[in-house]
């Protein structure tokens, strides 16, 4: 016999087998875009340096150093916005963290002294930028699971467009306006945009009525033993979580990649020049690791819907640490080019690769609060790279030893995934 059909009962919509378009797909494209406008202001940084410099006669160092304050918080603080996330929904979250960081960018036009600087970008800024990656991609993850991957591919891709496509544009601005009239366009329109796209975001398809990848509802069963599958999604906590090797296992291989992730973003320009390279032919090096990540996000989280993510992530691991012997290697932009393609297609495809493998193991409930967590511990470690690659740079005179170490870092991220085996939740005793 035909099941009826519910209909969602304060929306009066229909329930996904009626529906020709899958709302998750709108919740895909708002993480997309808030976080194009999120990394494209962070990216953009870089653009102002040399402008900062010389008005303030602030050198590059005292510069860096309220950025990687800047990234160390705002990755501390995600599993703030995860558990944020969880416990009242995207919506809000994402909705503040945007006015924060509009507003904290526009600050940024109104800095004299170089502790504005910790405050607007370090903190400020810092504290709106936890909102984005964390509560997006985990309730993306909320909303896909059999097409978790590709949903996660386009959203994180984002990131990577939002690095291809702003930083050019600021750097038009500042030759148009300056840079602390740039300051401000960027920061409300980045606010706008974020705080459009925040009341878009649904908390998960159950909330519309709906089900993971728009399914129609299940049958009702007689059973009185749940699915195992029902089990893991509904009972996952970041508690509970945390007591398996599996979940540490993860933040060991994450911190392994992600401590050396941002030092090609601050030293291939200066070691392209130290190359013989132009200035301006350097800088497009950078350019090429923002297109090659949204190549390597949208490619590598469809391939892992059909390869499996444990494969795929190892085969991310590999070509980046393959990426560092590279720069290694190079002698020029024959070389350079391929390599910073590979490390950004690597980079891009291990970050879309992560809230799918936290939703894989651990399920969709506590899926903030996890996502987090790891982010929080991991991800903050990349505000150190960068730093560790110039004191070897200043000690030795080269990038040879930095970029060694980069790339064994990651070799072994790739040995620990061989022992790395997807946890299982015991039922809790009665």
């Amino acid at each position: 016999m035909r099941a009826i059909e519910p209909v969602n009962a304060e929306s009066g919509t229909q329930t996904p087998s009626q529906q020709k378009f899958f709302y998750g797909w709108v919740v895909v494209a708002c993480s997309f875009t808030v976080l194009s406008a999120a990394y494209g202001i962070q990216f953009s940084f870089g653009v102002f340096m040399s402008e900062m410099s010389a008005e303030m006669g602030w050198g590059r160092t005292e510069l860096s150093l309220p950025y990687a304050c800047y990234v160390f918080i705002y990755s501390g603080l995600g599993i703030v916005s995860g558990w944020c996330t969880d416990r009242w929904g995207p919506r809000s979250v994402i909705l503040v963290g945007g006015l924060l960081l509009g507003s904290g960018t526009m600050l940024m036009s109104q800095v004299h002294a170089l502790w504005q600087l910790y405050v607007f970008l370090g903190c400020i800024a810092a504290l709106g930028m936890s909102a984005a990656f964390v509560p997006c991609n985990s309730t993306v993850v909320r909303w896909f699971i059999e097409r978790r991957g590709l949903a996660l591919s386009i959203s994180t891709s984002g990131a990577s467009f939002g690095n291809f496509l702003v930083p050019p544009l600021v750097a038009m601005l500042i030759t148009a306006y300056g840079w602390r009239t740039t300051y401000v366009l960027i920061g409300l329109v980045g606010m706008s945009v974020i705080g459009v796209c925040a009341l878009f975001f649904v908390r998960d398809p159950e909330t519309a009525g709906l089900k993971p990848d728009g399914a129609a509802p299940a049958e009702p069963t007689l059973s009185l033993e749940a699915p195992a599958r029902v089990l893991a999604e509904d009972e996952w906590t970041l508690a509970s979580a945390r007591r398996t090797v599996a979940f540490w296992m993860l933040v060991v291989v994450f911190t392994l990649t992600w401590l050396v992730v941002f030092m090609p973003f601050i030293h291939i320009v200066p070691f392209a020049v130290d190359l013989g390279i132009s200035q301006v032919r350097a800088a497009t090096l950078i350019s090429v690791i923002g297109l090659a990540g949204f190549a390597g996000r949208l490619f590598m989280g469809s391939v892992s819907d059909r390869l499996g993510r444990i494969p795929t992530l190892g085969c991310c691991l590999l070509l980046q640490a393959l990426a560092f012997l590279g720069f290694l290697y190079s002698t020029g932009l024959d070389l350079l080019y391929p390599a910073v393609a590979v490390f950004g297609a690597s980079y891009g495809g291990t970050t879309a690769l992560f809230p799918a493998i936290i939703g894989d193991f651990f399920g969709r409930i506590a899926v903030g609060a996890i996502v987090g967590f790891i982010f929080a511990v991991a991800g903050s470690t990349a505000a150190f790279g960068p730093a560790v690659a110039g004191y070897l740079y200043d000690v030795y005179g080269n990038y040879e030893i930095a970029f060694v170490l980069s790339a064994g870092l990651n070799f072994l991220g790739v040995i620990l995934l061989f022992f790395l085996r997807r946890p299982t939740l015991l039922p809790r005793a009665t």
